[in-house]
């Protein structure tokens, strides 16, 4: 069976850098929008038989992308594809995996089932925000981590005596990998949220003075929680050495500025949304191209991605 790579509009350097490591061109596909908005796919060369993985990240804005993404795959569908994958970087509605006051919306379960009725069989996703996300689409899911590759980019430059951050209760598992991997100790604070962007802090737990922070997220969004973390860390006496290493940089709105005011030596994340920032934050991107590129290799060839995979 024959492998082809689409990329969506999301991030097209990603999907164009993972077509180079595989060795193969992108498929033609012509996306085209009516004057009120409405997107029209037409997928421009054969695909009958073929084992399809298109790369989409359903990034700001989420409801675009994650539309575009639905068409492309029923194109293909309706092509004749064999098998569909979504390779999907950054999955948006990962948040809204479960009902918090009673009469919401469960996003990212109507996200996984769209994703399902429109062709995809497969979910090829990074550092997901809730792991949910593998109960509710009906089919595989490969979730990939790009911690090994963060922590080996933090390595050659990590403060003295370093401590990891977990910013809230989510991410402690998170702040745990690192925490094998560079062999430093974890702290966690305790976050309430307000509202999409106001975050209150509650203490930390774990010696956090006289140590530098590395704070450890899947994403950073607004902000808000990085901004928090930061506060409760410092007040708590540690070192204005502030390092961040995040998988998914949105850093919508003014995020960057905001963050700025704050001593961050390095803020370290991948290309999984095609992250740009200020001039003045320091950061440093690490590639998900190659992860990607061979855990496509791996599953066109029916071959284990035990090694890719995040820890649960």
């Amino acid at each position: 069976m024959v492998l082809s790579l689409i990329a969506g509009t999301a991030n097209p350097p990603l999907a164009a850098a993972v077509a180079q490591f595989l060795g193969v061109e992108l498929a033609s596909v012509q996306l085209q929008r009516f004057p009120d908005g409405e997107l029209h796919v037409n997928v421009a060369e054969p695909l009958r038989g073929r084992d399809v993985y298109v790369v989409q990240a359903t990034a700001p804005p989420v409801d675009q992308h994650l539309m575009e993404l639905l068409l492309v795959a029923d194109a293909c569908r309706r092509a004749g594809a064999a098998r569909i994958s979504a390779v999907i970087p950054y999955f948006g509605y990962a948040r809204q995996d479960r009902r918090v006051r009673g009469r919401e919306a469960i996003g990212a379960l109507v996200a996984c089932q769209l994703l399902r009725t429109s062709g995809v069989e497969r979910l090829v996703a990074l550092d997901l925000h809730s792991t949910a996300i593998e109960g509710f689409f009906p089919g595989p899911v490969e979730h990939l981590t790009a911690v090994p590759l963060l922590a080996e980019a933090l390595r050659s430059t990590l403060p003295a005596n370093p401590v990891l951050i977990s910013p809230d209760l989510g991410a402690v598992k998170l702040a745990t990998r690192y925490s094998r991997l560079l062999g430093a100790p974890v702290a966690v604070i305790h976050k309430v949220r307000i509202s999409g962007t106001e975050v209150e802090t509650h203490g930390i737990v774990g010696d956090v003075r006289d140590r530098a922070p590395v704070i450890v997220d899947d994403m950073v969004s607004t902000g808000g929680t990085l901004e928090a973390a930061m506060e409760t860390a410092l007040a708590r006496g540690a070192t204005r050495d502030v390092v961040v290493a995040c998988s998914h940089a949105l850093m919508v709105g003014r995020a960057s500025e905001r963050l700025c005011s704050y001593p961050i030596k390095k803020f370290l994340t991948t290309d999984s949304v095609g992250f740009t920032a200020g001039p003045l934050l320091p950061y440093e991107v690490v590639s998900v191209a190659p992860l990607l590129a061979e855990a496509v290799l791996h599953l066109h060839r029916h071959e284990s991605l035990a090694h890719l995979r995040a820890e649960q």
